[in-house]
């Protein structure tokens, strides 16, 4: 099973790409973040056309939502509204997978505002309160029981490799050192396998985002790691490639993020 998570910045916009991307590497299921769009709103004839049938939508209307579009059957488990603010930020699947099913939580996690301060800053307040309710939930519920993933754009680089720079990025949302302890009590609660890093050691630069504001992104490489995929203890003989499509920073119109796939002998 491939499995992709990708944060398309507005499905409808960049349906293009996502159109290549699926008929260039036709994974089973995609996960996208900030779809932008209400669920009636979801361009499901455009994923009909290329093979993609089954949907898992939680959408709203210009801001946040998530999405599973898959080839194979899907059965809703939740959206959950995390910190109840109403907003888009979560949906899971069952995969029946021909009877060895395969949970997936697809997330989007508040991305935090600019001053990492909760006092002074309540978008940030918010991405705090976000953690520990998702490391309460997941200790609580047992959430890594059986087979299950988790992906998303959580927008947290972890490590000192996630990011072009420490030192320069200790204090810039995404990477100070309160955001990486609490994602670190959310690994921890559901004693999650940082796939990604399974296959590119922690010592080598490992990137998914880079900002729309660099005039030559490749070229100054400044880039984050804050999309992440998971996996729970029972995968982790499963887990088969890793692959970050970087080059799909430099499609037409694209999302600040590239794709991420994981491949699992399930």
């Amino acid at each position: 099973m491939k499995i992709t998570t990708w944060n398309i910045n507005s499905v409808r916009l960049r349906m293009p790409i996502v159109a290549q991307f699926l008929k260039e590497h036709a994974p089973d299921v995609i996960c996208l973040q900030e779809t932008k769009c209400r669920n009636a709103e979801f361009p499901y004839s455009d994923f009909r056309a290329l093979g993609y049938e089954h949907f898992a939508i939680n959408g709203q209307k210009g801001y946040h939502g998530v999405a599973i579009v898959s080839k194979q059957p899907l059965e809703l488990l939740e959206t959950r509204d995390f910190c109840e603010k109403g907003d888009a930020r979560h949906v899971s699947v069952g995969v029946p997978n021909g009877g060895a099913p395969v949970t997936i939580h697809n997330f989007y996690v508040p991305a935090g505002g600019d001053e990492p301060n909760r006092e002074i800053n309540p978008k940030f307040a918010h991405k705090l309160d976000f953690l520990d309710e998702m490391a309460e939930w997941i200790a609580r519920d047992r959430v890594t029981d059986g087979r299950v993933v988790l992906v998303g754009d959580l927008n947290i680089a972890p490590l000192e490799q996630d990011v072009w720079s420490h030192k320069a990025l200790l204090q810039v949302v995404s990477h100070t050192p309160i955001e990486v302890e609490k994602l670190g009590r959310v690994v921890e609660a559901g004693r999650w396998i940082d796939t990604m890093r399974r296959f590119v050691p922690k010592e080598e630069k490992l990137y998914t985002w880079w900002s729309y504001r660099a005039s030559d992104w490749e070229k100054s490489d400044r880039g984050r790691r804050l999309d992440h995929i998971w996996a729970s203890e029972a995968l982790s003989g499963a887990l088969e490639q890793m692959h970050v499509l970087r080059e799909a920073r430099n499609w037409t119109r694209p999302s600040d993020h590239v794709p991420v796939t994981i491949s699992l002998a399930v």
